[in-house]
């Protein structure tokens, strides 16, 4: 695994001045050209491309059940709101149509990452009515995994020897088909569910200085907390860095559909630990403490998220520090330090991202929901320069 060498100096806080200007049009063209080329490999494979393996050759997502599998179609349906280029539309229905059957199981919380960011998308753009039906159905799978004594959605089946009813992070962001889902339906059961699930969060997963545990283990005989820990992060107190994204992104999100002041409250006060432990390119090591030279991994798909949420949060705030600091990330992920070369690494956009490092998962290698959000943000700032 290639190691990047990296510096140690460390923001101190939001960044104050303008950013350097960014050509946000030239990184989306450059974008679209290199994932031209993993399009056409999917093509071949017939298959969804989830990152690069310890060969350097394309790791195929699972047919079905992989939490990563709605990132690829739903990066195409970025491509096409864009470019409105067919060959990107054609492709996000060919690609989740390989997983449709899989809204109809409630084994796992991820249903919102693989149906929302696929599904959800398209209807967003082409108001296709199997598509509306894609999200309630995959909606009604994910409500069944709330239990209304914790007030959460369980978000895993495995590890029962490690907890009980376990919540993570991540489950944030797959409230926002929740929320959808109402809107849709006119029905306020998946709204409700997903406020509930929001406040438990909000109550339960943050330590004092904002920074936010992996998971948390309920008791669901009465909603207590049996412990606190990480699963992904570098130990149990650590703050992990894609979960600082996804508790950045969760409560933004929050806020957009209730506008309830808490939400963006704690966006904000997110918004403000994660520049202390950013180093001077703005990408964030995969563990927030990691101290050992030899595992300083970046994490460009944390660094993707962060920018794609700090931009939602300036429209609600029109705090710029927020919109400098996105664009400085965006810079950033579209230097060479990050930026596929043409042609290689499959025809992924961005390098050095870190899936799972206890578990010796996906490191240092491009990863397809890095590319999502980094389009998404590109997408976000370019409709914030043209307002």
């Amino acid at each position: 695994m290639k190691k990047l060498i990296i510096s140690l100096l460390v923001v101190a806080g939001l960044i104050a001045c303008k950013s350097p200007d960014f050509a946000v049009d030239s990184a989306i063209e450059k974008a679209e050209k290199q994932f031209t080329v993993l399009l056409d490999s999917s093509y071949a494979e017939n298959k969804i491309p989830r990152s690069l393996d310890e060969h350097g050759e394309i790791d195929w997502a699972k047919r079905k059940m992989d939490w990563t599998q709605g990132f690829f179609p739903g990066s195409c349906w970025k491509l096409y709101e864009h470019t409105q280029d067919a060959k990107w539309k054609e492709g996000a229905h060919h690609f989740q149509n390989l997983f449709i059957d899989a809204k109809d199981i409630n084994t796992t919380h991820d249903l919102g990452f693989m149906f929302y960011c696929s599904f959800g998308e398209g209807y967003k753009l082409t108001k296709n009515e199997a598509y509306k039906q894609v999200v309630i159905d995959a909606s009604e799978s994910l409500i069944s995994r709330y239990d209304s004594i914790v007030g959460c959605i369980k978000s895993w089946d495995f590890g029962k020897d490690r907890w009980t009813f376990p919540v993570i992070i991540d489950n944030m962001l797959n409230l926002e088909m929740l929320f959808e889902a109402s809107i849709l339906t006119g029905n306020d059961k998946y709204k409700n569910i997903a406020i509930n699930h929001a406040n438990t969060t909000l109550k339960n997963h943050f330590r004092a200085n904002y920074s936010t545990w992996h998971v948390v283990d309920y008791n669901p005989e009465d909603g207590s907390v049996f412990k606190k820990l990480t699963h992904q992060g570098l130990h149990n107190e650590s703050s992990w860095a894609r979960g600082q994204s996804w508790a950045l992104y969760g409560y933004t999100m929050c806020y957009r559909y209730t506008k309830n002041p808490a939400y963006l409250e704690q966006a904000k006060q997110v918004a403000t630990f994660i520049p202390k432990n950013l180093p001077e390119d703005f990408v964030p090591i995969w563990d927030f403490d990691v101290k050992d030279e030899a595992i300083m991994y970046k994490d460009a798909s944390a660094a993707a998220v962060y920018a794609s949420a700090y931009l939602e949060l300036y429209t609600y705030t029109k705090n710029t520090e927020y919109k400098d600091l996105a664009e400085n990330i965006l810079k950033s992920l579209s230097s060479d330090n990050y930026f596929s070369e043409f042609g290689k690494n499959g025809g992924f956009i961005l390098e050095h991202s870190v899936g799972n490092f206890p578990r010796n998962g996906e490191i240092d290698v491009p990863i397809n929901y890095a590319d999502y959000y980094y389009l998404e943000a590109l997408l976000r700032l370019k409709r914030i320069i043209e307002q």
